[in-house]
């Protein structure tokens, strides 16, 4: 709880950017030429477990499953999602606005933390498909990516396999932050604060997404 608490002031000084790639990482994929399927591999895995939209995305789907059958489609739906976009808009260049569609992206997460607080069923009387949700989303996410690396000046020489390499790393980032997620998750909901704590927990998320979707706006509008 003190760590989600933290997260709102986190993201106001700088975090907000969460589809930044570092400086070296930036400096060695644009000197890349040839197959280099593990660093590529190895950088896709960083993007995912250092990617504050796509955590707090996920903390706030798998929020309220309990059965690890439940989380596996959620986060199969997401992975199709993100996986598509993310390799269509490098490889066929496709560009949309990134501050938009980082806003997008923060929009997901407070989306997801009205859903698992039943605003929608309160306010409007009707439940969103949380499946088609967490896939439509998951199309923003990736192209939240993939308008960073369109950024950069990537070579055509190995760039097909290169991609599919960073995406499956982008995976395997998703699948052990998942898990540390689920193990922390599973602790917490053994609590007997839980219940008290869910509400507050999803208020801060939400708070989140709306600095997340603001400082994006912000960039938006200035730029």
């Amino acid at each position: 709880m003190l760590r989600l608490a933290l997260l709102p002031g986190l993201l106001l000084s700088g975090v907000a950017a969460a589809h930044g790639v570092a400086d070296d990482d930036r400096m060695f994929i644009e000197g890349s030429a040839g197959l280099q399927l593990l660093p590529f591999l190895y950088l896709g895995a960083k993007h995912m477990v250092t990617g504050y939209d796509h955590l707090l995305f996920l903390f706030g789907v798998i929020f309220f499953l309990y059965r690890l059958k439940e989380v596996g489609l959620y986060v199969t739906l997401f992975a199709i999602g993100h996986s598509s976009t993310l390799l269509f808009g490098v490889l066929s260049g496709t560009h949309v606005n990134p501050y938009l569609v980082d806003a997008i992206i923060g929009l997901s997460v407070v989306y997801k933390a009205l859903d698992n607080l039943g605003a929608f069923k309160t306010w409007f009387g009707v439940q969103p498909n949380t499946k088609a949700a967490v896939l439509i989303f998951g199309f923003f996410h990736g192209f939240g990516l993939a308008t960073k690396l369109q950024d950069f000046q990537l070579s055509a020489d190995g760039l097909v396999p290169n991609m599919l390499a960073f995406n499956v790393g982008v995976e395997l980032g998703q699948l052990l932050a998942l898990a540390a997620i689920l193990i922390v998750m599973g602790f917490w909901r053994r609590s007997s604060l839980f219940a008290r704590q869910a509400f507050a927990a999803n208020a801060l998320l939400m708070t989140a997404g709306f600095v997340l979707a603001g400082y994006q706006l912000v960039g938006y509008f200035q730029s």
